[in-house]
């Protein structure tokens, strides 16, 4: 990389790299040029650029579009879109499972920070002290979004338990049914948010959407009339996209033919949360027979599906672990890492954590940690994909003993620092097989990254950089996704999916979101927790290497990896160019 001196053609230059232009096309080598935050040229170019990028031996690409994201709250408090950007990601799209922060009234903003605590594991404590609150309607909420600066784009739907409860106050949130005038009201506000600049409107019918005290967030058992209400917004607004996470573990026939039926309302595109989850056993393939005939009329319906499996991440440092819930540990639980681990090191406390079974009114909480589940011990670089016999119940069969204190040991070696995995959907029969056929399905989509959520327990952000080589560079035959179609899903089909034409292919006139990667270099590292947000809370972050550069409105950001201290990243309204 280097800057050029005299006049100079361009603001930048890329050169010399094989271009994959996001159409899965096969690559090219040529240079890429910009100016002015737009691809101005590509080929072989003799003028200079400002600054210029050598990429012989590496592929450019346009910039990662995820759909799927939390960073709602994120972005009103800090500029760094991260872990997404880390991974090539140049646009992320918030609001998504029916929750966010607007619009909201001063005394219904607890109701929603103890959503987003329960539903997408973010501390209270972070939300308190980081969201500034200096809206109240949604149009508000954007134009505070507006005046801020990040590492990336970001773009934000507008959410149903929200709405819900500021249109019905209590009666929302204690999911009484909503009567016609309540409906009416919340399609004006799904338009009047479509209009404003909302990517679309998000709902949840996922029952294990809950507060950590275990009450159901307030769209989840809605009567179809008001999710048709919701599409009637979208439908006059004649814009924007219906997101939806689906009843689960509801049979797939009963939820396809709502969401059809949604579809149809709105006349506008609808995604669903499509993973291969473990009830009922093949409903995943029962829904890609009904996405594949029984499309409605006048829209298309998409399932938003992920390239490996949904798990968690349990440690002692982290939100669960196995033993979180036993009584006997509840009073370390805030004690510093290192006097819990000397505590847990008692035979005495051990045995009697041992013999306790977990206590907790949330029966999302109970469910996570089951000793039933698979764990496997997370290692570095982190393996996604674990054979059967690495399974702690195995391992602690052939050492002759149990499972729980096999697990109990596990979480206090690298001095409580060690990880446990518990791949959960996507991954039956101990294959990510079902990832691959959802993946590879022409109306599916890429995306559930979840960035901005899950701080203690997930770190999915990182998908495209396993894409890129778990399926793509390091697969063997029959399981491979070439290169030119990896790149492809990562980014012309989330931007037509969420309705982004000015970005995901590299082409004169674009937006200039690119990425240089080095894929032999390519490699992820194990998520580790730091304490960095709010009110001194904790996250997991986890990092790459082989991402030469990323380029954001023509910008360059990162540099192998680290942040440039350029910040072009701007709110990113629908219908509107950056």
């Amino acid at each position: 990389m280097s800057a050029t001196s005299g006049s100079a053609a361009y603001d930048l230059v890329i050169r010399g790299g094989a271009v994959h232009d996001g159409t899965g096309a096969q690559p090219f080598e040529a240079d890429v040029a910009v100016k002015a935050g737009k691809i101005a040229a590509v080929g072989k170019l003799a003028g200079s650029g400002a600054e210029e990028i050598d990429a012989r031996g590496r592929i450019v690409t346009p910039g990662f579009i995820d759909m799927h994201t939390h960073y709602d709250g994120q972005a009103t408090w800090e500029g760094r879109m991260q872990p997404s950007s880390w991974h090539g990601v140049t646009t992320v799209i918030g609001g998504n499972c029916g929750i966010g922060f607007a619009p909201c009234r001063p005394e219904q903003r607890e109701l929603l920070v103890k959503l987003m605590e329960g539903i997408e594991d973010i501390p209270e404590a972070v939300m308190t002290e980081g969201l500034p609150w200096k809206w109240e309607s949604f149009p508000q909420y954007l134009d505070f979004l507006d005046q801020r600066r990040f590492d990336i784009d970001v773009g934000l739907q507008i959410p149903h338990s929200p709405i819900r409860v500021y249109v019905m106050g209590q009666r929302g949130a204690d999911r009484e049914p909503a009567t016609p005038d309540d409906i009416a009201r919340m399609s004006d506000l799904v338009e009047e948010g479509v209009r404003a600049g909302a990517f679309g409107v998000t709902t949840s019918r996922f029952i294990m959407h809950r507060t950590r005290a275990g009450d159901i967030a307030p769209s989840v058992d809605s009567a179809e009339a008001e999710l048709l209400g919701l599409a009637a917004g979208l439908k006059r607004a004649d814009a924007g996209v219906f997101q939806i996470i689906p009843a689960i573990p509801e049979p797939p026939d009963g939820e396809y033919e709502v969401m059809r039926r949604v579809a149809e309302a709105s006349g506008r595109p609808l995604s669903f949360t499509l993973m291969a989850f473990h009830s009922p056993r093949d409903g995943w393939r029962r829904y890609l027979e009904h996405l594949e005939n029984d499309q409605p009329a006048g829209s298309q319906i998409r399932g938003q599906v992920y390239p490996r499996p949904a798990g968690v991440l349990f440690g002692l440092d982290l939100s669960f672990h196995p033993f979180c819930l036993n009584p006997s540990y509840r009073p370390l639980a805030k004690l510093p890492l290192a006097e819990r681990v000397k505590a847990m090191r008692d035979p005495v406390l051990k045995a009697k954590i041992l013999s306790e079974k977990p206590e907790d009114p949330n029966p999302f909480a109970l469910n996570q940690v089951r000793l039933e589940k698979d764990y496997y011990l997370f290692g570095d670089p982190p393996q996604y994909e674990p054979g059967r016999e690495s399974e702690l119940g195995r391992v602690a069969e052939s050492k002759g003993i149990s499972k729980a204190e096999l697990l109990y040991d596990m979480l206090l070696t690298d001095e409580g620092r060690a990880i446990l995995y518990c791949p959960s959907a996507n991954f039956p029969d101990n294959s990510l097989d079902a990832a691959g056929e959802l993946m590879r399905h022409p109306n599916t989509v890429i995306g559930l990254g979840d960035g901005g959520a899950h701080y203690g327990m997930i770190c999915d952000a990182s998908y495209p950089t396993f894409l890129l080589t778990h399926w793509s560079r390091d697969a063997g035959p029959g399981r491979k996704i070439e290169l030119p179609a990896a790149i492809k899903a990562l980014t012309s089909e989330p931007a037509a999916a969420i309705g982004l034409s000015d970005r995901g292919t590299i082409a004169v006139g674009q937006k200039a979101d690119l990425n240089v990667i080095d894929v032999d270099r390519l490699k992820l590292h194990r998520p580790a927790p730091v304490y960095d947000l709010p009110a001194h809370g904790r996250r997991l972050r986890q990092k790459a290497q082989g991402y030469a550069a990323s380029v954001v409105n023509g910008a360059v950001t990162y540099r192998d990896g680290e942040a440039t201290g350029a910040m072009p990243g701007r709110l990113v309204r629908r219908g509107r160019v950056n």
